[in-house]
């Protein structure tokens, strides 16, 4: 079993489960819904696959991968399609050249009542779920033995996660079968709990009285890329910020997020993909209308074979490299020091206590939206 002392030693990217050949691993959540593995020792027979798989670690393999990644600011030419995704359209591009080439798509979509997971996808129509962010960790149970089944029959694959998730799966697929799998790694900023987003859905539909039909977390056709509005689509749409609030404080994010062994430029993925910020200091005209930038991070030869194949479909800067490092190229997220009783809190009180005490709504975020305003007209009168 992987030696797991604390929650920071686990990603929940299901790699040790899929890969026991007793089926003797299960991925149990706790409170906040982040799955971990649970051994069951009766079918066990301590083969040590388990242990050898976990790439969750600082000696994970990249031996395909360029010294450096050979960067590129993107935007899709076809506006439609540029409006469709939440940055510049270059995850879908990517895709539609594999399923141009009779193959599946892996990445984050829903299931049942907007429950973010993984999803295997073989035509563009279905692909338009796989788009734009979804800031809570994606169910992966079952995933990785698709993907693996697929290869085998040889099919192309393309395979997008965070890079823990892309870690762990290209530890589980054999070498031998790694030919036509294509892995895009997202720069990750942490993962929340699957509970917290289950419950704030369940909130927006109390006060709404009616169920949602869609959602978006970064609404760019309404506010434009750089703002970050989540919204709810019913009879008619509304939009809040509440839980974008929450997950920017760092106080509901998975605890391994904190310990991640991918905030480099060592990328796991055969590309890697994220917003493009910082895309001014090549071309201040770039993205001058708002409405998205894609960074692509070129990591080996197969990544750059799959850009060159799509690249006449996009608008294409060539950036220096220090010009395109995010602060989770660099480093992981910093846990929010009242992390822990915010999990006792919401444990043994709910999510509606939660998002009064730490969110902006109610009585608290009105004191201290005034105590700020105040505090910050102080400085100016006194000149700070």
């Amino acid at each position: 079993m992987p030696k797991i002392k604390t929650g920071k030693d686990c990603c929940g990217c299901t790699a040790c489960a899929s890969i026991c050949p007793k089926d003797a691993i299960q991925m149990m959540p706790d409170s906040m819904g982040f799955k971990f593995p649970k051994i069951d020792m009766s079918k066990c027979v301590e083969c040590g696959q388990c242990e050898r798989v976990c790439a969750f670690n600082d000696e994970y393999k990249t031996p395909d991968n360029y010294k450096t990644p050979i960067p590129y600011g993107v935007r899709q030419k076809d506006e439609e399609e540029l409006m469709k995704s939440r940055s510049g359209g270059a995850f879908p591009a990517f895709a539609n050249f594999i399923l141009d080439k009779g193959g599946v798509i892996y990445g984050v979509g829903y299931k049942d009542h907007f429950v973010v997971s993984h999803r295997r996808i073989d035509n563009s129509v279905d692909l338009d779920e796989l788009r734009g962010s979804k800031y809570v960790q994606s169910d992966l149970d079952g995933i990785f033995r698709q993907v693996k089944s697929d290869l085998v029959s040889g099919k192309w694959v393309l395979f997008s996660g965070t890079g823990c998730q892309t870690s762990g799966l290209s530890s589980y697929i054999p070498d031998k079968l790694k030919e036509k799998l294509v892995l895009v790694d997202i720069v990750c900023h942490g993962v929340p709990g699957p509970n917290l987003w289950r419950d704030y859905l369940e909130y927006v539909e109390k006060r709404a009285g009616r169920k949602v039909e869609e959602v978006d977390f970064r609404n760019k056709k309404i506010y434009g890329w750089k703002a970050h509005h989540e919204s709810f689509r019913f009879a008619k749409s509304t939009t809040t910020t509440t839980y974008t609030y929450l997950f920017y404080q760092h106080i509901m994010l998975r605890e391994s997020c904190e310990n991640c062994q991918f905030t480099n430029l060592r990328r796991t993925g055969d590309l890697t993909i994220a917003d493009f910020w910082g895309w001014d200091k090549t071309d201040k005209d770039f993205n001058k209308d708002d409405k998205g930038a894609s960074l692509v991070l070129v990591n080996t030869p197969k990544g750059m074979d799959l850009f060159n194949s799509v690249k006449a479909k996009f608008d294409i800067i060539e950036p220096k490299i220090e010009d395109c490092m995010q602060t989770h190229l660099m480093k992981p997220t910093v846990q929010n020091a009242k992390r822990d009783v915010f999990i006792k809190d919401y444990e043994r009180k709910g999510f509606e206590y939660i998002m009064k005490k730490y969110g902006n709504v109610g009585w608290r975020y009105v004191i201290k939206s005034l105590s700020g305003k105040v505090l910050r007209r102080m400085k100016r009168v006194m000149g700070f």
